[in-house]
């Protein structure tokens, strides 16, 4: 199978790794790719909002499936323009992933399906914005209805500051805050079927303790020790199928991963959002315990297969993942610094650890030296009998990195270790 993935970054470097060792893999591009992803898969250029260079590029390859990493890209149309090429694609429609590029929207189908999540009010005026925070009170959670590259949600017992980040969006939900811990919850589905991953969960905040501002994620870890057993088919029951069966009912099918982002509250489990694609950095510690060769059943999702899918085989091991992000992020982070360690990490910590690329990119013609190009650098990903022993294994990878002025967490995994 020829395999064509759409992206850059972390999330897309855990995709082309698995697929690299997928043996019904027999090409693997990835377009436009980063320095880490050139080493398991071939770069291509491709503006990658552009579905009909999206869909040339794939007609060119002789691909036959083609994976939508980011959202932006769904959330454009970029599947569609690749169905309309007739090859098979992993991603929702444009229409589809409005259950990520909308929150409202999101709402809307999560009360005609009948899905748990909190109560909330849709403002486009500060009045509607000042009656919605005083009708929740503190905490107050405001987002942003659009994409904002996961740092368009506010969390704050500020009211100022809840009120300043509504006023620089067009239209924001406002709802209740919602108390317990937080799981991702994975699921690809063609339409019809809805296959469940392993549940993980991934750390928002900048700094350790959970302070600091939200950030597109500084971690992850899977197993959840201290979740109920029966948490994926609650959510598979109640969430998950519902909303696949609404999307479908409207006309709307939803093809592709759909990721449940949930709270487990005092009053049970609630959904706080839905994205349209694999989270980052969640995919990068469930693709690490998935056994099941991955390319089958993406295609088996994208030619509506997934029924006739064997059930999936999963590692019992435990998997972390640490993000090293950049200076200042997630402010406007500072790039072109080098980085060192690589090599080391290669040579002495695989294959149970093992580092994935965000952002980052050659220095120039110098294929030796890697630089800073983003705001999370890289993710540092490994895997071991018990959650204990994955975080020392991933925080003694993180150590043989080297990049000025870059920081990380402590404390991914801590307390579930400490439990478990």
């Amino acid at each position: 199978m020829n395999v064509l993935v759409i992206g850059s970054g972390a999330r897309e470097h855990a995709l082309c790794r698995s697929l690299s060792l997928d043996p019904a893999v027999s090409a693997l591009y990835c377009a436009p790719g980063n320095a880490g992803i050139a080493e398991v898969a071939e770069l291509r250029r491709v503006d990658a909002l552009d579905g009909e260079a999206v869909s040339a590029l794939a007609v060119e390859l002789g691909a036959e499936l083609v994976i939508v990493g980011p959202e932006a890209p769904l959330v454009a149309g970029v599947a569609d323009a690749v169905r309309d090429a007739g090859i098979p694609v992993f991603g929702p429609s444009k229409e589809a992933a409005q259950l990520e590029g909308s929150k409202a929207f999101a709402k809307d189908v999560m009360a005609a399906a009948g899905v748990p999540t909190s109560r909330s009010y849709v403002c486009t005026t500060p009045e509607e914005v000042a009656e919605a925070l005083d009708a929740f009170g503190a905490p107050y959670v405001v987002k942003d209805d659009g994409l904002a590259a996961g740092k368009g949600v506010v969390v704050t017992d500020d009211l100022e500051a809840a009120a300043a980040h509504a006023a620089g969006c067009e239209r924001v939900v406002i709802e209740e805050f919602l108390d317990g811990p937080e799981v991702s919850l994975f699921a690809i589905t063609d339409g019809v079927s809805v296959v469940p991953l392993q549940p993980a969960q991934d750390f928002k905040r900048a700094l350790d303790g959970d302070e600091g501002p939200n950030t597109g994620g500084m971690g992850a870890y899977s197993p959840l020790p201290w979740a109920d057993p029966k948490l994926v088919d609650e959510v598979l029951e109640t969430v998950l199928q519902p909303t696949v069966d609404e999307m479908r009912h409207r006309g709307t099918p939803f093809s592709g991963l759909l990721y449940a982002g949930l709270a487990i509250t005092s009053r049970g489990v609630r959904v706080i959002e839905f994205n349209a694609r694999f989270g980052d950095p969640e995919t990068q510690v469930v693709l690490a315990r998935l056994k099941t060769p991955l390319a089958g059943v993406l295609k088996a999702a994208a030619t509506g297969d997934l029924a006739d899918l064997p059930a999936l085989r999963w590692s019992e091991d435990a998997a972390v993942t640490v993000v090293i992000a950049s200076h200042n992020y997630p402010g406007t982070p500072r790039t072109g610094d080098p980085i060192s360690g690589l090599a080391e990490v290669a040579a002495e910590d695989a294959p149970h650890a093992y580092v994935l690329h965000a952002g980052t990119k050659y220095d120039g013609d110098d294929r030796d030296t890697v630089v800073s190009a983003g705001g999370r650098v890289l993710s540092v990903t490994a895997t071991g009998t018990d959650l204990t022993e994955a975080r020392e294994r991933a925080y003694q990878a993180v150590g043989r990195i080297g990049l000025d002025g870059a920081q990380h967490r402590t404390d991914i995994a801590a307390k579930a270790a400490a439990g478990a």
